[in-house]
């Protein structure tokens, strides 16, 4: 009885693990098949292009305007970096103090969100702090702002992309 109840909860561990696999039946694409359609970008080079084979094939290029990707990493590049996933489209800054204006940081995170390289396709949000009596204090930050930032990282991907340089490489 022991080995027959043994044999059952191994099967039914089994067939919940193959459950998972995010195969489905008569699905005869590979795992890098599957899943490459998310992951096409037919504006801008790929992030593994140049190392051989075929791009859809091996499924990696990313999900984002790789002009938007370098354009914002190039204007936001005075701060400094504190993350960065080309996969999700996400930079993210960490605080910046302008060394003429020691009272006051700043942090920006980007978030480009299509392939196409549309205006629409960029958010931004700046945050600000201010110094008082050693503390920090979050400060509002104006639209203007964002907006500004926005467009110039617009600029720089419209830049890269008539300059023909590869932006992702």
């Amino acid at each position: 009885m022991n080995l027959v109840l043994k044999t059952l909860l191994g099967l039914g561990l089994a067939t919940s693990l193959t459950a998972c696999s995010g195969f489905s039946i008569g699905d005869d694409r590979t795992p890098s098949e599957q899943g490459s359609s998310i992951l096409d970008d037919s504006s801008g080079p790929g992030l593994f292009d140049g190392l051989g084979g075929d791009k859809k094939q091996q499924g990696s290029s990313i999900g984002i305007n790789s002009y938007l990707w370098r354009a914002t990493l190039d204007t936001l590049s005075f701060m400094p970096l504190s993350s960065a996933d080309p996969f999700g489209g996400v930079i993210i800054t960490d605080w910046y103090t302008n060394p003429e204006k020691t009272d006051e940081r700043f942090k920006a995170t980007a978030y480009i969100l299509d392939t196409r390289l549309r205006a629409d396709g960029l958010k931004v949000a700046v945050f600000k702090q201010m110094n008082r009596g050693g503390t920090w204090v979050d400060m509002p930050v104006t639209p203007e702002t964002e907006l500004q930032i926005e467009n110039a990282i617009l600029m720089r991907a419209r830049q890269l992309k008539l300059s023909g340089v590869k932006a992702i490489q």
